[in-house]
């Protein structure tokens, strides 16, 4: 299933609007093939892997150079990726079904999230009451996933609510303006809300439903770039590892690093890693290598089938480079 052209013209604004970072690359540097673009979401999952690479050196440290630009969401790097305005990306579980549907490559598992939240206006006590009722989503993202689950464990679907597909900035508004009767969203956008709504109900999260499905979240590359140039694959990868490493080690200067990449309260960062279950490097390699991250997502492949957004899986094992991940830990 390939994304909507509509998705393009955000792409572009995306990609003009841009925040860059540029990182001196070693070795080859000046070299095309080492130049890296690559894209990111402006939270703690999102950013925070980058703002260690910067910091650290990384990118020169593996031959590379880096041009970092900030999107909304994951959806519309798939579609940058697609269309060659991007090298690599960041995305939530709730876009998981891109990859899984042939138009990008899973390159390295990154954390399990615990942010996203169905909220909806004080009074509100149950996903029954939402019957009938006005939902904002992000359509394709992790806020989307956890409406749909919320409403089929309450015996519901998207059939007996009206769902209206919002940006980010726009549930924000919406909400806090009372338009909306409830929203699929996720912390740390959900806090800013609760500046103007405090009492606001949440209604679901993700660890309602543990055990049935992971919320992993995830780098991703272009196809013809995994394809066609590994070596650079593999070096941004252990870019990736390196800065896991070091945002394992080292929690509280990730979350000041990241806050400064973002430029916003270190306090908004902290809260919004309380949300993350990082994932170290050392993990990630068991979980690769025992079938845990594929076994992962199966299970999502199973749930974008049930919802209609994934036709036919090309199959984990085939959009995980998992070997090339684990692989670029090795000498």
């Amino acid at each position: 299933m390939a994304i909507s052209k509509r998705l393009l013209g955000g792409v572009i604004a995306g990609l003009v609007a841009a925040a860059t970072l540029t990182g001196c690359g070693g070795g080859s540097g000046s070299a095309a093939s080492d130049e890296v673009r690559f894209g990111y979401i402006g939270d703690f999952n999102g950013a925070s892997l980058l703002a260690v690479a910067e910091d650290q050196g990384l990118w020169a440290e593996h031959g590379l150079t880096a041009e970092t630009s900030a999107f909304t969401n994951g959806p519309l790097q798939i579609q940058a990726l697609g269309t060659g305005d991007l090298d690599f990306g960041y995305i939530g579980p709730g876009a998981m079904w891109l990859p899984a549907s042939g138009q990008a490559k899973v390159v390295a598992l990154n954390t399990l999230g615990n942010a996203d939240r169905v909220i909806a206006q004080p009074g509100t006590t149950s996903m029954a009451d939402l019957r009938g009722k006005t939902i904002g989503v992000p359509q394709g993202t992790s806020g989307d996933m956890i409406l749909t689950l919320a409403l089929r464990q309450a015996g519901m679907t998207k059939n007996d609510v009206k769902v209206m597909h919002m940006d980010a900035s726009t549930i924000v508004s919406a909400f806090s303006a009372k338009r909306i009767d409830a929203a699929g969203f996720w912390y740390p956008a959900i806090a800013t809300i609760e500046e103007q709504v405090p009492d606001l109900v949440e209604l679901a999260k993700n660890s309602d439903f543990a055990g049935q499905v992971e919320f992993p979240t995830a780098f991703v590359a272009g196809n013809d770039v995994v394809a066609e140039q590994p070596d650079k694959t593999r070096k941004v990868l252990a870019v990736l590892r390196d800065a896991m490493r070091y945002r394992s080690e080292h929690p509280d200067r990730t979350i000041e690093l990241t806050a400064r990449l973002l430029d916003v309260d270190e306090a908004q960062v902290r809260a919004d890693a309380a949300n993350v279950k990082v994932l170290g490097v050392d993990e990630l390699d068991r979980m690769t290598e025992d079938g845990t991250v594929e076994r992962w997502l199966s299970v999502m492949d199973d749930y974008f089938a049930g919802t209609g957004q994934l036709q036919r899986s090309v199959g984990p094992g085939n959009y995980y480079t998992g070997e090339l991940f684990t692989s670029a830990g090795r000498p």
